[in-house]
C-alpha cells in the first residue's frame, strides 16, 4: 500500500525517487527485476543484500552486501515512502563505470562517475 501511495505522489511530482524498496527473503531472480525497485533481501531482522539493476544504463544487476562481516559492504537505511538510502557509494568497475550515491532513492551522480545512458533524473 506505501509503495502505491509513494508512486502516485511521484506521477504529480510531489515525491522524488529513482528507486523504492521492497523485502523480500531470497535473492531476486535478475531477469525479472524491475529498472525502479531495490531488492532488499533479508532473513527476520538481519539484512543481508541490497539488488537493483545498474542505474548507468548498461542493464547489469548490482547485488550489494549488506553483511557486516564481509568487505565490501554497505549499509542501507528507508525513510517512510520507502526510499532507499546506500551507505558508501557504488562504483562500477565494468564498461558502464558509473559512479553514484543512493540518498532518499534518488541517484547522486559523483563526478566523472554518470555514464552517456544513465537513468533520468
Amino acid at each position: 500500500m506505501k509503495e502505491k501511495i509513494s508512486r502516485l505522489l511521484r506521477s504529480v511530482h510531489l515525491l522524488q525517487f529513482n528507486f523504492l524498496a521492497t523485502r523480500v527473503s531470497r535473492l531476486p531472480d535478475s531477469s525479472t527485476m524491475e529498472a525502479d525497485k531495490l531488492t532488499l533481501v533479508q532473513s527476520g531482522n538481519v539484512k543481508k543484500w541490497a539488488c537493483f539493476k545498474c542505474p548507468g544504463g548498461c542493464g547489469e544487476v548490482i547485488n550489494l552486501s549488506l553483511n557486516p562481516k564481509q568487505r565490501p559492504r554497505w549499509q542501507i537505511s528507508e525513510d517512510f515512502w520507502l526510499r532507499p538510502t546506500i551507505h558508501p557509494s557504488v562504483h562500477q568497475k565494468n564498461k558502464c563505470g558509473c559512479h553514484f550515491w543512493i540518498k532518499s532513492g534518488k541517484v547522486h551522480w559523483c563526478k566523472d562517475g554518470r555514464p552517456m545512458h544513465s537513468m533520468k533524473d
